[in-house]
């Protein structure tokens, strides 16, 4: 049954061609909304080396984290987008899913993965593996042209579309956004009206394409960072017992690079326990205290916020600047706030 939803996808020219028009490769696609593993291509739900394929993924939700409602995962292929109705579909329909999210045949392409990926491990018990997140290969772009790197240099993917390395043509649907800010509950009513078809494609119609785009811009070295970074972000807020022991292992330094006399640092993700009482000694009037370890460090830190978890701080980097950033943690700790 045809979908009556569609959409445009902009694809990447064939190799060895030279773009002149991104809108020349723009290809209608359709939109299914699926409510049964049944509608998923097969190759998705069985992944095999033999088919190995790149998906745009990010799902919607509310409070999206290990406590909040994942309502809608979307995967775009190249030929299709698929809208994974978790609120129809239930947990059968999300699980199913599972050997795809968790495979290293697929690669999911996604814009910031760390809250994503804690709904899916904490709810489903689904390990998210195998992404290139965009905002890492974005960081990463403008180190490679010399940039240097910026405390909590975040950009939004509107930004990213935005960004003229990428020239892709986008207007932000602000309808959506005071939708969400008046009512969180957004993405759970059904069924799903054609805004929210719309909405949810259009946070992944782009991702091939940006995707293209940035792997042909990144040399050897960055294209490790995006991976092992991207790992790292996956299991960032997924903290439990275990300590990581159930996760895939980090994707290894290549041999050629670790022939290189620069070889890069092996990279890690560090969880510290903050005592009760003394986050507000680790952040600081104003921020003050952190943004000082964050400009001392080559490592990225993280907090569970609001959302949680509460009382840890996330620390991910080279080994060596990770162990400074602890170390200037922990001394915060002691003062007193």
């Amino acid at each position: 049954m045809a979908s009556p939803h569609k959409t445009h996808i902009p694809l990447p020219p064939d190799p060895g061609e030279k773009s002149l028009d991104n809108e020349a490769y723009m290809s209608s696609v359709p939109i299914h909304v699926v409510t049964h593993a049944s509608q998923l291509p097969e190759e998705f739900l069985q992944p095999s080396r033999e088919r190995q394929m790149v998906i745009g993924f990010d799902c919607e939700g509310v409070d999206l984290c290990r406590h909040g409602t994942l309502c809608i995962m979307q995967l775009a292929f190249e030929n299709a987008i698929y809208l994974v109705d978790a609120i129809k579909g239930g947990e059968t329909l999300v699980k199913a899913c599972k050997p795809a999210l968790e495979s290293s045949y697929i690669t999911k392409v996604i814009h910031d993965c760390k809250r994503d990926s804690e709904a899916l491990y904490f709810q489903f018990g689904i390990k998210l593996h195998n992404v290139v997140d965009t905002q890492i290969a974005y960081s990463l772009i403008k180190e490679q042209e010399g940039q240097k790197r910026v405390p909590d240099d975040y950009i939004s993917f509107v930004g990213l579309l935005a960004d003229p390395r990428f020239g892709i043509s986008y207007v932000e649907k602000e309808e959506v956004r005071v939708l969400l800010r008046q009512d969180p509950n957004f993405w759970t009513y059904r069924p799903l009206s054609e805004l929210m078809v719309r909405a949810a494609a259009d946070d992944v119609r782009f991702l091939l394409f940006i995707y293209h785009k940035m792997v042909e811009k990144l040399n050897e070295r960055s294209l490790w960072y995006l991976a092992v970074r991207g790992a790292l972000y996956c299991r960032c807020f997924c903290i439990n017992d275990s300590n990581y022991a159930d996760w895939p292992a980090l994707p290894p330094i290549p041999e050629t690079l670790t022939s290189d006399k620069h070889a890069p640092e092996e990279e890690t993700l560090s969880v510290l326990d903050v005592p009760p009482g003394k986050m507000g000694c680790v952040i600081g009037k104003r921020g003050a205290n952190i943004l000082a370890v964050k400009e001392s460090c080559s490592a990225e830190i993280f907090f569970g916020g609001d959302k949680g978890p509460p009382n840890k701080v996330f620390i991910i980097g080279p080994v060596k600047q990770v162990k400074k950033a602890e170390a200037m943690v922990r001394g915060r700790m002691l003062q007193i706030y």
